[in-house]
């Protein structure tokens, strides 16, 4: 990524970092100045269901701008260790933190655990086959409960809504509290670099958690770039990234009739099948490898749209980007169900609650993964994660524009002609370089653009953050940061 756009990128969230200091159990100064502790502790928590809140304040400014003014705000709970996200990641990095004994604090922004395997519909879980851990765990129990599908793929393809009963159930049990519906917006950090608190804003209004290790679990690196984290977007300069997808489910037709386009069925040639026959038919979906899944009971998930162009950490443009691939999956199948036969019946049950994204921050950490780790295969003694993935790089630019250009189009040919060989993920890559008590898991870990294509995928965010939970647990335990721990040391005991 180009320095000046990187730099910018992180002003712009260091200018809306939250800074202040812990006045104790009940408030966080977001003034810029302290309060007396005194004063602060003799203030209740406001109590919403009354009416009783902390009103905003602040001006108008020129330039457009909002100036703030000071007030204080609750702090809502306090843990040993804090995770931000309940993806597949999350799950991993609170789960085994609990389980090794430390008081977890989960916060995750949808309405379900799970990331981009529930509210994200993915139902696939690549790279996960082998693993050992709390991915085998969870996979176990998708072959336990699941279809006949599901048991036939090794728990590989999954019902979304298991998925979330069992997430859920695995964490209550470990002991973990869990926060839905709860978005954060700011980080704290104290005068050593020391990442302190988080703030979040949800229906109890806007709050604080304060903890001694936090765990980045966001996919997009959100509570990395609120801290002053340094980090990299994109394959180039511009900051181009990946192309977003939004799953849908479909019923409404038979598996034996329409087989040959059922990728459980016809494997490889199922997406091929399928393109051509919607091409064939007059409909052009914006991604050229459709992929139709059989779930369980007639449903089917449906990946067949790409939105290019859009920032992981664009709001608006992310919020542009669902509406047009929700109508797009909505006309697709209105256009299937117009050529009858088969297809005369076909609906679609739900479209995925976010919109599956594939590329966002890689925030830089004490080690990097890179392309050509894979391409040797490279192996480390503080491995963290074992991946066999290979490059999935999905163009940048819309299928009909051709090659992103000569440069790039060359370099991820080549990673492509070398192939992939099985490679370790190094610890150093989980841990945040800029801020101390915090570390990355998922696919906002450290490494280049390329790497990341390989690395991103489910079944290797949950083992990374199980390794970032057990480290983060075992570093308190030790009176260490993260970074001081010994890994090799944790992974014999």
């Amino acid at each position: 990524m180009n320095p000046s756009l990187r730099s910018a990128s992180r002003r712009q969230f260091l200018h809306t970092t939250a800074t202040g200091a812990l006045l104790g159990p009940y408030a966080l100064s977001l003034s810029g100045q302290a309060a007396p502790p005194s004063a602060a502790a003799e203030k209740p928590r406001p109590n919403f269901a009354r009416g009783e809140v902390l009103r905003t304040t602040g001006a108008l400014t020129a330039g457009g701008l909002f100036a703030e003014g000071g007030r204080e705000i609750p702090v809502a709970g306090r843990s040993d260790v804090l995770v931000v996200g309940a993806g597949p990641a999350g799950i991993g990095a609170a789960l085994a933190a609990a389980r090794s004994g430390a008081k977890v604090q989960l916060i995750e922004t949808a309405g379900c655990l799970g990331g981009v395997w529930t509210a994200g519909l993915l139902t696939k879980i690549i790279d996960g086959g082998g693993k050992t851990g709390i991915m085998k765990e969870i996979m176990q129990a998708m072959i336990a409960r699941g279809s006949e599908v599901a048991k036939k793929t090794k728990g590989e393809i999954y019902d979304p809504e298991l998925m979330k009963l069992v997430l859920e159930e695995m964490c209550v049990e470990a002991g973990v509290k869990i926060r839905l519906h709860t978005h954060l917006v700011g980080a704290v950090t104290d005068s050593r670099n020391r990442l302190v608190a988080v703030v979040t804003e949800s229906k109890s209004g806007r709050q604080a958690w304060t903890a001694d290790r936090f765990i980045d679990c966001s996919g997009d690196g959100d509570l990395a770039a609120q801290a002053g984290c340094t980090f990299d977007v994109g394959i180039n300069a511009n900051c181009e990234c990946q192309p977003m997808s939004l799953m849908a489910l479909l019923t409404g037709v038979n598996v034996d009739e329409v087989a040959p386009f059922v990728r459980e069925i016809a494997g490889a040639a199922a997406k091929t099948a399928l393109n051509k026959f919607m091409r064939d038919s007059g409909i052009k979906p914006s991604y050229s490898a459709p992929t139709l899944r059989l779930l369980h009971s007639g449903i089917f998930s449906l990946m067949t749209n790409h939105e290019y162009g859009v920032p992981a950490y664009d709001a608006g443009q992310i919020t542009d980007a669902t509406i047009r691939a929700r109508r797009e999956v909505h006309q697709i199948v209105a256009d299937l169900r117009k050529i009858g036969g088969p297809w005369k019946h076909l609906a679609v049950v739900a479209t995925a609650e976010q919109i599956g994204v594939r590329e966002g921050r890689r925030v830089r950490g004490r080690s990097t993964v890179t392309a050509e780790d894979i391409v040797a295969g490279k192996k480390h003694a503080d491995a963290a994660c074992r991946v066999n993935f290979g490059f999935d790089v999905h163009n940048v630019r819309p299928d009909s524009e051709g090659p992103w250009n000569d440069e790039i189009a060359a370099e991820a040919a080549r990673y492509r002609s070398a192939g992939a060989k099985p490679y370790d993920i190094p610890i150093g890559a989980l841990i945040a370089a800029d801020v101390d008590g915090l570390m990355i898991a998922g696919r906002c870990i450290s490494g280049d653009s390329f790497a990341h294509s390989s690395y991103r995928v489910t079944g290797n965010a949950v083992p990374m953050g199980e390794s970032a939970g057990l480290a983060s647990a075992v570093s308190l335990q030790q009176g260490r940061l993260p970074h001081e721990v010994v890994w090799t040391e944790i992974k014999r005991t």
